[in-house]
C-alpha cells in the first residue's frame, strides 16, 4: 500500500525504493557536536535520495516523538534531540515551530524533557515546546484506534470481582486516542525511538515508538502477544498518522536486548551507530536481529521465529525487511 502524502507544502509519495533505504551514520561518540554531524548527514543523504527537502509548509511546524517510557536509563538521548532540532533550524524551522512530544508527562520530566516539577520553570526543552498525550487538549475525540481488548484496569476489576465486563460501562475504554497534534498541527513529524526487547511484539522500536507508545489507553495491548503485533501494524498504516512521518532517526547509543522496557542495565549494549530510514520495518527487523544476537551470545533462551509484527507491517505497506530487499548504506564520518 503506497499513500500519497503532502509534506512541506510537495507532492511525496514513497516508493519501494525509498523504502529499501537504511542509512547508517559511524559516531565518533555521543556529544551534541557528534549527533550534528550525523544527523545532518543522514537527512542530507535522504534528501539528495528522494528529491525532498524538510522546509516549512502550509502548517510551517513539525513534530518530534521521543521515547521516555523506560525512564533516563533507556530514553531518547537530548544529544540527539537536539541535533534534529538543529538541523531542522538551518532548514527555516524556527524552534517555536517545533515541538515534542511523548505519551506521559511524569516520564517526560524523569528524563529531563520538562522540569522536574510543574511550575519549576518553561515547559521547554532546548527551547522547544513539550507535550504529553495524558494532558488535556493533546487527543481528539475523533482520533482513535478502536479495539475490543479491555483496558488493564478494566481487567483487573473483572478478574477480581469475579464477574464480566462491558464495554457499555465506559464506550471509551475500547478506545486508544491517537497523537492528533502530531499529524493535524504539523507538516511532518519525525520519530526519534529507542529500542529493547519485548514479549509482546518481538521488539520495542521504531514501529512501537510511533504506535502503541503514541497512543492512550496502550498497556491492554502489551499484555496481549496475539493482539500487540496486530494493533502495532494497524496504527502504523492509519493514512492520517503515516502519511505525516516522514522517517524514523534511530540511535545505537544504548539498547536493551532482555527484560522489556523496564530499564535494567545488566542487558543493555552500545554501538556508535546512527540509523535513518523511512521504513520503521528495516530498522526493528535488524535491531531484532542484534538483540537475538545478544542474547544467545549472553547464552539466553533464543526466539525460535521472527515476530509477526514484521510481516503484518510489511502486509499493509509500512515497509519490506528481508535483507535481500534492503539497500543498507553506511556514511562516510565527518572529518
Amino acid at each position: 500500500m503506497l499513500l500519497a502524502t503532502t509534506l512541506w507544502g510537495q507532492d511525496y509519495r514513497p516508493t519501494k525504493d525509498s523504502k529499501a533505504y537504511v542509512w547508517e551514520y559511524p559516531l565518533n561518540g555521543f556529544t551534541e557536536t557528534d549527533y550534528d554531524y550525523g544527523v545532518e548527514s543522514l537527512i542530507a543523504h535522504w534528501e539528495k535520495t528522494t528529491g525532498q527537502k524538510l522546509v516549512p509548509g502550509a502548517k510551517g511546524r513539525v513534530g518530534l516523538k521521543v521515547f521516555t517510557q523506560s525512564g533516563p536509563g533507556l530514553m531518547t538521548p537530548h544529544n540527539l534531540t537536539k541535533a534534529v532540532i538543529d538541523s531542522l533550524v538551518k532548514r527555516g524551522f524556527s524552534k517555536s515551530a517545533i515541538f515534542i512530544i511523548d505519551s506521559n508527562e511524569q516520564r517526560l520530566r524523569d528524563c529531563g524533557y520538562l522540569p522536574s516539577r510543574e511550575g519549576m520553570g518553561d515547559e521547554t526543552f532546548y527551547d522547544v515546546p513539550v507535550y504529553a498525550l495524558d494532558r488535556a487538549g493533546m487527543t481528539d475525540d475523533q482520533w482513535f484506534y478502536d479495539s475490543n481488548l479491555p483496558s488493564r484496569e478494566r481487567m483487573a476489576r473483572a478478574i477480581s470481582s469475579g464477574r464480566g465486563f462491558s464495554f457499555e460501562e465506559d464506550p471509551n475504554d475500547r478506545k486508544s486516542f491517537l497523537p492528533a497534534k502530531l499529524f493535524l498541527d504539523t507538516d511532518f513529524w519525525i520519530n526519534l525511538p529507542m529500542v529493547s526487547d519485548n514479549d509482546a511484539i518481538g521488539v520495542s522500536g521504531a514501529i512501537a515508538n510511533a504506535t502503541l507508545w503514541n497512543v492512550t489507553n496502550n498497556q491492554r495491548f502489551f499484555l496481549s502477544a496475539a493482539n500487540a503485533p496486530v494493533a502495532a501494524a494497524e496504527i502504523g498504516a492509519i493514512p492520517e498518522l503515516y502519511e505525516k512521518w516522514v522517517f524514523s532517526i534511530v540511535t545505537l547509543e544504548r539498547y536493551q536486548y532482555l527484560g522489556g522496557t523496564r530499564f535494567n542495565a545488566y542487558y543493555t549494549t552500545t554501538e556508535k551507530r546512527l540509523w535513518l530510514s523511512t521504513n520503521p520495518v528495516a530498522v526493528d527487523y535488524l535491531m531484532w536481529r542484534k538483540l537475538m544476537k545478544d542474547r544467545r551470545a549472553a547464552k539466553f533462551d533464543v526466539q525460535s521465529g521472527e515476530p509477526p509484527l514484521f510481516e503484518y507491517a510489511y502486509t499493509l505497506g509500512l515497509g519490506p525487511y528481508k535483507l535481500n530487499e534492503l539497500k543498507l548504506r553506511k556514511l562516510a564520518p565527518a572529518n
